[in-house]
């Protein structure tokens, strides 16, 4: 394929940071000038992304990490992916005349993990006070930023919907009863002063680690959940549903909750070893996907090409069946993982995969969970009528419809070895009406769980929801090389297993493997409201060209083209053995950058 780049691979040896906005970026690696390490950077660029991109993201949404301490030597997962509150039950949802969760306004609502899985890593992993971390986003929120034009746009096409139905959302996003335009200066002064008031709470005492417990216990236990809890028992809000709803959240499912350090879920694939989050997020796809993958001769197809196209699409249909039938919270439910993950297992799946776009839901066929199978093969059958108006629920890409959310990535190195991924998501502005005093809405990822009984899926209290939040890590030949990620919900793993095979057998370097054509497919159960299935769906951008488009058509594949260079969201950071650093970002929507020296 032919190699060319929108800009440059980043290289240095201090340190690298890419994400999904300049500002945050730049706020991250000013975090690493200063003498912070890559654990600082990340939380103070994760902040950042809450102002600037709010319709990705903010304080009330959720968060998994990946990360690699140099000095311990250690990958682990932070899971800051909250719990279906105590009175989410699907008795209760079900007694609100509801056959699927709205994917907007309260019912949807989890606790929000993302602020407490940020303090946990700045306590225990990062260098800097609370202060250093917390003051560019209260500056952004304060004195202003420039608004993005699709935050703009997303604002514009809700103003009418804030006004009538979500009337503490047009306080903060109309100001003035006015949609801000494209490239104005965007202030949240309510948000600014929640984020102050935490801080001058934490500073009242002395210690380091002190003052992020204060912090916690303010967001978790004092100010914070006290005006959410307020605002839930007296609250009901139009919702996706069509309907008004009142939400269930408490400030006791807050206090109890906490977020958590786990093992990450690995698989080596040639000489390299891939780590990602547990079944709890959608990771163990991207694994399954290169398991397939291994009995096929990657390498020596064309990367643009109708073989690797048609081939890696088929085995992302087979590795999101098995999501959709068996992931959960493995806290709540048995979930075969190792068997899914198992060479013998790929080898009996790698035999569907064919010369022609499969258009079946074929989960496979596990020993002692095949009802489990059965299950998902009927939900994909269900068709869901959704009045279009009240559709701001799905965090997928911004072109497919303005009014959805989406999510937002953050990549760092350092100069010592530390690796962080992170992908914050939830709380955008689409989802929630904003909490009033707080200055910002809460999350919708309860839309992930299922109103049927005996799934790993099933609402239930205390369980956390099947996200689509995955943040990667990678070893080569043992060795932590590279930390890389997308924001794009259900495409999240299908991006990056596609960024992965290029970059390991084609030789593309970060910047070029970024920028080569991207696809995906909505083949499968989708994990946002309304749960829709696209049998034999393909959306593909047409930079592979015309000759690969139509090979894909005879194959069978129901092609959707995408406007040029306007699919995916990947970022990247890799460290050479020699030191060397490396970052890239995409071009696409022109928002995502990597800055390094």
């Amino acid at each position: 394929m032919d190699r060319f780049t929108t800009r440059p691979e980043i290289a240095g040896t201090f340190g690298v940071v890419a994400t999904t906005h300049w500002i945050a970026s730049a706020i991250g690696m000013s975090i690493l000038e200063r003498g912070g390490n890559a654990f600082d950077a990340a939380v103070a660029a994760g902040f950042t992304l809450q102002i600037v991109e709010p319709h990705l993201n903010g304080p009330g949404g959720d968060l998994p990490i990946l990360f690699h301490d140099a000095r311990s030597g250690a990958d682990r997962v932070i899971c800051a992916q909250g719990t279906a509150p105590a009175g989410a039950t699907i008795a209760h949802y079900r007694a609100q005349g509801l056959e699927l969760i709205p994917g907007s306004g309260l019912l949807a609502t989890v606790v929000p993990g993302a602020f407490d899985g940020w303090m946990l890593m700045l306590r225990d992993h990062g260098s800097m006070r609370l202060r250093d971390v917390l003051e560019p986003a209260i500056h952004y929120a304060e004195h202003g930023h420039p608004m993005l034009a699709r935050v703009a746009s997303a604002i514009a096409d809700l103003a009418g919907f804030f006004r009538e139905e979500w009337p503490t959302s047009a306080e903060t996003w109309l100001p003035g009863g006015i949609a801000p335009e494209a490239g104005s200066m965007f202030r949240n002064p309510v948000l600014a002063a929640t984020l102050r008031r935490v801080l001058e709470e934490a500073e009242a005492r002395e210690s380091r680690d002190a003052q992020i417990e204060a912090a916690r216990d303010a967001w978790y236990r004092g100010f914070v959940a006290e005006a959410v809890d307020a605002y839930f028992r007296s609250a009901e809000v139009m919702d996706a549903s069509g309907q008004k709803n009142r939400g269930v959240l408490t400030a006791d499912d807050m206090a109890r909750w906490q977020a958590s350090y786990e093992t990450p879920v690995s698989r080596d694939y040639h000489d390299w070893t891939v780590l990602k989050t547990g079944p709890w997020g959608q990771g163990p796809v991207l694994l399954q996907g290169l398991a397939l993958l291994e009995g096929f001769d990657i390498g020596a197809m064309d990367p643009n090409g109708t073989e690797f196209v048609h081939v890696v699409t088929e085995a992302m249909k087979l590795a999101y069946a098995d999501r959709e039938a068996f992931y959960g919270d493995p806290d709540h439910a048995e979930i075969p993982l190792a068997t899914l993950l198992s060479d013998d297992y790929a080898a009996s799946r790698r035999n569907l995969i064919g010369d022609t776009a499969s258009l079946e839901q074929r989960p496979g066929r596990v020993p002692g969970f095949e009802h489990l199978a059965d299950a998902a093969i009927e939900r994909a059958r269900r068709v869901v009528e959704v009045e279009a108006s009240v559709t701001a629920g799905e965090p997928t890409m911004a072109h497919l419809t303005d009014r959805r959310g989406d999510t937002v990535h953050i990549d760092v190195i350092d100069r010592w070895g530390n690796m962080v991924s992170a992908t914050p998501s939830g709380g955008w502005l689409q989802s929630s009406p904003v909490i009033p005093g707080l200055g910002f809405p809460m999350n919708s990822r309860a839309q992930m769980f299922w109103l049927d009984e005996g799934l790993p899926t099933s609402l239930a209290p205390g369980r956390r929801p099947r996200t689509t939040l995955t943040p990667s890590l990678a070893r080569h030949q043992c060795r932590p090389t590279m930390a890389f990620g997308t924001p794009g919900g259900d495409q999240q793993d299908q991006w990056q297993l596609i960024f992965l095979l290029r970059h390991i057998h084609h030789g593309l370097n970060l910047q070029e493997t970024i920028d080569a054509p991207l696809f995906h497919t909505a083949h499968f159960t989708g994990s946002f409201y309304p749960r829709q299935a696209r049998p034999g769906h393909l959306m593909i951008e047409p930079g592979v060209g015309e000759h690969t488009l139509t090979c894909l058509r005879r194959r069978g594949h129901l092609l959707e083209i995408a406007e040029p260079w306007s699919v995916g969201r990947l970022t990247a950071a890799r460290r050479e053995a020699s030191g060397l650093l490396r970052a890239a970002a995409t071009p696409r929507l022109m928002q995502a950058y990597a800055i390094g020296r």
